[in-house]
Parts: structure tokens; C-alpha cells; sequence
């Protein structure tokens, strides 16, 4: 069996930390611009640089989140700016838009691509369209079975990196318009403002949290996990503590 990375979230340079002591493989974060948490304590361009060395001085991976959608205005700026973390080694990108997958293949071919989630990859037709199109990596929908996730890894030679601990999305793959309705705020450019965890009443009846999921959590079924084929288990969390982050990781990790 391959070794499973455990695959932690770094919503800021102490979680990142935090993390690393707690014995994560492998870290996910947002830079400056273009990853789905805007309202993290994201690093400065220059910080998140120092942090890729430090990853990698433990011998561990770091990820880039390039993970919302980029409009034609941005595409010259968002090549920019991944270029200096494309030269200090940055391990992969995790991406949502099929223009900037095809762009970055272009502009920087040997650097490894990750289907984000939010691609909604529900098939093997689909995890094999994307490993065509140069994905070494695919989040498949959050909300698969463990045998849909399993039919994949049998039909198709791509890695599958899967959530396994933490916060739900009431949407299909995050893609919600919900926030962007209620407040201008969109999910599919980093700005959720979560109002599925609200109370809402119906007829002017009794609030109830209708709407607001409760967190994953697959400490029971690791077995069938590793049988399934995931040889990454991500763990949610860029806008939690960073002792959230250590405790979750620590569990995992025992």
C-alpha cells in the first residue's frame, strides 16, 4: 500500500506551524489572492515564500490554493503571481478553473496541478478528463460515497486526495451562490460569509438552524479509507485556530 499523506490546512503561518509539530505531510495554503479564503490570515507573498522553505527543509509539501474563478482581467496577473512561487519550489497548485489549468500546463509545465473539489469530479469520466488534460491530482465532490470514491480509483490511475475531518459545505461542492445573494459576498471568489450557519424560520415560525451541516468526521471508517485508495486526507480548517489545527492533526496522526 502506498503511504497516505496526511494533508493539513494552513489558513496562516502559525497554523502551518502548528500543524508541522502535530506530524502533517503535507500543508494547503492561500497566498495573496485567487484561493477560496480571503478572510484567512493568508501570508504576504514574501511570507508564504519563507514558508515554502521551511516545509521543505522538514521534507514535507506545500500547496498553493489558486482555487476560485479568475476572470479575463485577472489572467495576466494571476500567471504573475505564481511565477515566484513556481521558482522557490512550490509542491503543487490546487485549482478550480479549467482556463487557468490549461494556462498554467502552458506557462509552467512541469509544475503539478490538483482538480480542486469545486470542479465537481462525481465520475471516472470526469477524473479521466482531467488527468487528459494534465491534473496529477483530483479532490473529487464532497459529496461522493466512499464507493463512488472507490469506482474512481479503480478505473482511473489519478491520485485522489479526499476530506476526511471538518466543516461541510450545504452546497454541492461549495459552489454556492447563496452568500453572494444575501451580501455580495461570493464563495467562488473566497468571500463566503457562511449564512447557511444562520437561524431561519419558515412562515415567521420558531429559527432553526435549517441550514448548517455537522462536521465531518472519519476517525471510525480509516480502514475503508485506505481501502477505497484516497492517498491524501485532507483536513478542513484555513479559517480555524491553530490549536484546532494541532489537535485534529495529532488525532490523525496516532
Amino acid at each position: 500500500m502506498e503511504k497516505v499523506e496526511l494533508l493539513a490546512p494552513a489558513g496562516s503561518k502559525d497554523s502551518l506551524m502548528a500543524g508541522l509539530m502535530a506530524g502533517a505531510d503535507a500543508f494547503y495554503i492561500g497566498g495573496s489572492k485567487f484561493g477560496a479564503r480571503a478572510y484567512a490570515s493568508n501570508p504576504t507573498d514574501e511570507e508564504l515564500i519563507e514558508l515554502i522553505n521551511l516545509v521543505h527543509i522538514y521534507d514535507k509539501k506545500i500547496y498553493l490554493t489558486l482555487n476560485t474563478l479568475v476572470k479575463n482581467s485577472e489572467i495576466e496577473e494571476v500567471i504573475q503571481f505564481i511565477k515566484p512561487f513556481y521558482e522557490n519550489g512550490i509542491d503543487a497548485l490546487i485549482i478550480q478553473d479549467l482556463g487557468i489549468l490549461e494556462l498554467v500546463q502552458k506557462v509552467y509545465p512541469d509544475l503539478p496541478i490538483h482538480a480542486s473539489t469545486q470542479m465537481s469530479i462525481t465520475s471516472s469520466y470526469g477524473a479521466s478528463k482531467l488527468k487528459e488534460l494534465g491534473a496529477t491530482r483530483i479532490v473529487p465532490a464532497r459529496e461522493l460515497s466512499l464507493e463512488e470514491i472507490k469506482e474512481i480509483r479503480e478505473k482511473v490511475d489519478i491520485e485522489l486526495e479526499c476530506f476526511i475531518h471538518g466543516a461541510m459545505c450545504y452546497a454541492f461542492s461549495g459552489q454556492c451562490l447563496f452568500s453572494s445573494l444575501l451580501g455580495g459576498r461570493s464563495g467562488n471568489r473566497g468571500r463566503c460569509a457562511q449564512p447557511c450557519r444562520l437561524p431561519y424560520g419558515i412562515n415567521a415560525g420558531e429559527k432553526n438552524d435549517y441550514l448548517s451541516m455537522k462536521d465531518l468526521n472519519t476517525l471510525d471508517i480509516i480502514p475503508e479509507l485506505l481501502e477505497a485508495g484516497i492517498i491524501s486526507f485532507k483536513i478542513e480548517g484555513r479559517m480555524k485556530s491553530p490549536d484546532y489545527v494541532y489537535q485534529v492533526v495529532s488525532v490523525y496522526r496516532k
